[in-house]
């Protein structure tokens, strides 16, 4: 397959998105019965615990594998760990103390904004006419979504700390593309266990009190299903689009947790929900249909990761090799022009 615009990259962004986006309608009906930072700490800890899991089951059964983490991977999986695991948990929790809950949810719309300026500005990643446009329409839909006319607003040093753990997680999440060719399911443990092993102690030292140990069961549950899993296929779609990308797809989720709110509590949406769903569908036909072709050179690159036999694996392969498989490999210089994304195999400058 040659390039990462045919890829399955926007379908593992929105099911991602799709499992983060039921996590505000879980939590919702566990959250009168457990502190929010302790909560917080069991999201994040059975995010990394049932990967785990999931891994040990995958080497169980002998289902393909992926790419190990290499030391200098984990510079990348550290500071991405730190970024948005614990610096960015923290500035909103915070932050939400002391900040309305209207400021609150519009500020909580910058992540993508951050994601996508840190992606161009620092990691030189390309953002075409057409998916600019696409993330600021998605931008405009999510504050559409999130805008409570009647609430109450207001600016403080609390408005900063969200703002700064929006910046934090568009930081992690460009971290984190660092890495994506290797195994998603190492990366979210490692980001699963250590972030919620922060939480954790910040819970114990506010004393929160533990729950039941059906609510605590449960809280575990819904951390693998909404925060593992996603991270899981967040870092597949890292693989395959890039940050900027994957951070404009992955924003239907406030979207898809709206409708499990409807299902869920029988709450219907306002007017608002309607014309930013028109938006988001705008903006993701524009990041669908974009198509970035021009002639590049590919430098030669020695690394790791699983993939095929296709037009970017050319080197030779025996007959088991056929399906997908994993070893290091080289990639010779070579210029050519084709269709593609700001895959793993296309990181070049802009």
């Amino acid at each position: 397959m040659p390039g990462g615009m045919q890829s399955k990259g926007p379908v593992y962004a929105v099911i991602a998105a799709a499992l983060f986006g039921i996590s505000t309608p879980l939590s919702k009906l566990l959250l009168g019965d457990i502190d929010p930072v302790l909560f917080a700490a069991l999201l994040y800890l059975g995010s990394g615990i049932g990967v785990f899991l999931l891994s040990r089951l995958r080497v169980l059964t002998a289902a393909p594998g992926e790419a190990r983490l290499e030391p200098a991977d984990y510079p990348w999986l550290a500071g991405a760990t730190l970024a948005g695991g614990v610096i960015a948990t923290l500035c909103l929790l915070y932050g939400l103390e002391a900040i309305p809950a209207a400021t609150a949810s519009l500020l909580l719309n910058f992540e993508i904004v951050a994601t996508t300026l840190i992606a161009y500005f620092v990691f030189s990643e390309y953002i075409g006419k057409r998916v600019m446009a696409a993330i600021v329409i998605i931008t405009v839909a999510s504050i559409v979504l999130s805008w409570n006319a009647t609430g109450d607003f207001g600016f403080s040093f609390a408005a900063l700390l969200i703002i700064a753990a929006c910046a934090f997680w568009g930081l992690d999440n460009n971290l984190t593309r660092k890495i994506s060719g290797k195994d998603p399911l190492a990366i979210a443990t490692v980001k699963g266990l250590g972030a919620g092993s922060v939480s954790l102690v910040l819970a114990l030292v506010t004393r929160s009190d533990m729950p039941e140990l059906s609510i605590l069961a449960a809280a575990l549950g819904v951390g693998f299903l909404t925060f593992g899993l996603s991270i899981v296929l967040f870092v597949l779609a890292l693989r395959d689009l890039g940050a900027a990308r994957t951070g404009a797809y992955f924003a239907v989720a406030p979207f898809i947790g709206t409708v499990a709110s409807l299902l869920i509590f029988r709450e219907f949406p306002g007017t608002g929900f309607f014309i930013a769903l028109v938006l988001l569908l705008a903006g993701v036909i524009l990041l669908v249909s974009e198509r970035h072709i021009h002639r590049h050179l590919h430098e030669r690159v020695m690394h790791t990761h699983r993939h095929l036999a296709d037009d970017h694996h050319v080197h030779p392969h025996t007959g088991e090799d056929i399906d997908e498989h994993i070893h290091e490999h080289v990639h010779e210089p070579v210029e050519h022009e084709h269709d593609h994304a700001p895959d793993i195999h296309h990181r070049h400058e802009r």
